[in-house]
C-alpha cells in the first residue's frame, strides 16, 4: 500500500504502522485524530511544545499562487514559511521533525540556500545531496557521555555498527539501546515508509554525543538537548561538505521499532547485510574526537 492510500486512522496505525510512528504521533497528541491535522493545528503544536517558537509557520500548499516560482528551501529561508501539502503523510512528518528539531532543520535549510545562491539550483551540489539524504532518511543516535568519561566501550559499539556487526549491536549489546544510545528517526521519508514497514527499510545514521543524564530527561527536554547537540555536530563535521559520513542501519532491527525481533530475525543477510568489501570508513568516528 502506498502512503497516499493510508488514512489517518488510529485503527490502521495501531495495526500496521511501526512502533516508532505510533509513539511519535502519541507524543504529539495526534494519534486520536480521525483526519490529517491542518496547518493551523500544526502551528498550534509549535506553541504547545515551545515557549518561544522561532521556527517557521506551516502554510497549506494551496495557499501559494501559481506564479510562485521560488525554490522550496528559498521560500522557507525568505518567508519563514514551510509549504505543506494537505493530506500528505510525507509533509506531515516533515512538519513534525521541524517541531522536534527546529534549530537543526533551520541549519540544513540555510546550507541549502547558501549553495543555491552560490551555485544555482541545478545541478545540485554534492553537499545538498548529502543534506537531502540525511533530511529524508536520517537516523540520529544520541550517545550519552559516560560518567567517568571512559568512552572506549561506546566507541567500540559504534565501530561495530559502522562495520555491520549486526549481531553484536542488536543482540549481544542490545542493552546499550536502553540508555547509552537513544535512537531518533530524523528522516521524514523514513517515517512515511514506517507506516507500512517491510523488510528492506534502511536509514542512514549519524551519532551525536549528548551529556551524561540525557536518558533521564523528559521526552521534550531530550529533543531540545539533542537539537542543540545536532547543530554542533553538523558544524563540527564541516556542514556535510565532506564524505563519507552517514552509514546504513536496518530500521526494523533497531530495538523497540518493530516486532517481533527474535535473535533469528537478525540472521536474514539479505536485510542485515555484511559490510561491502573496500567500503570507506565514516569520518564521523571516533565520536568523541570530533566533540571536544
Amino acid at each position: 500500500m502506498q502512503s497516499t492510500d493510508i488514512p489517518f486512522s488510529k485503527t490502521y496505525l495501531s495495526q500496521y504502522a511501526s512502533l516508532s510512528v505510533t509513539r511519535l504521533l502519541t507524543e504529539m497528541n495526534l494519534i486520536d485524530l480521525s483526519e490529517f491535522p491542518s496547518t493551523e493545528q500544526l502551528n498550534a503544536l509549535t506553541q504547545n511544545f515551545h515557549s518561544n517558537w522561532q521556527g517557521p509557520h506551516f502554510v497549506a500548499q494551496s495557499e501559494f499562487g501559481e506564479d510562485e516560482s521560488r525554490y522550496y528551501e528559498t521560500i522557507i529561508g525568505e518567508d519563514n514559511r514551510v509549504p505543506t501539502r494537505e493530506n500528505s503523510w510525507h509533509d506531515l512528518f516533515n512538519a513534525l521533525i521541524w517541531i522536534q528539531f527546529p534549530n537543526t532543520k533551520g541549519l540544513l535549510n540555510t546550507l541549502h540556500v547558501n549553495d543555491i545562491n552560490k551555485f544555482g539550483i541545478s545541478p545540485r551540489t554534492a553537499r545538498r545531496n548529502r543534506i537531502t539524504h540525511f533530511d529524508e532518511c536520517g537516523v540520529v543516535l544520541a550517545v550519552e557521555t559516560p560518567k567517568d568519561n571512559n568512552t572506549a566501550d561506546l566507541e567500540t559499539f559504534l565501530t561495530s555498527l559502522a562495520t555491520h556487526n549486526w549481531h553484536e549491536v542488536f543482540i549481544k549489546q542490545r542493552n546499550k539501546w536502553a540508555g547509552d544510545v537513544t535512537p531518533y528517526i530524523f528522516g521524514h521519508a523514513n517515517l512515511e515508509m514506517m507506516l507500512n514497514p517491510f523488510i528492506g527499510l534502511t536509514g542512514k545514521w549519524l551519532a551525536v554525543p549528548v551529556p551524561e543524564g540525557f536518558s533521564q530527561l523528559s521526552q521534550w527536554q531530550q529533543r531540545s538537548e539533542l537539537d542543540n547537540a545536532l547543530v554542533k555536530r553538523i558544524t563540527q563535521l564541516d556542514d556535510f561538505q565532506q564524505a563519507p559520513i552517514l552509514k546504513p542501519i536496518p530500521l526494523l532491527g533497531v530495538p523497540g521499532w518493530h516486532h517481533p525481533q527474535s535473535d533469528s530475525f537478525y540472521d536474514n543477510e539479505e536485510y542485515f547485510r555484511p559490510a561491502r568489501k573496500g567500503a570507506k570508513q565514516t569520518i564521523q568516528l571516533p565520536l568523541w574526537s570530533h566533540s571536544q
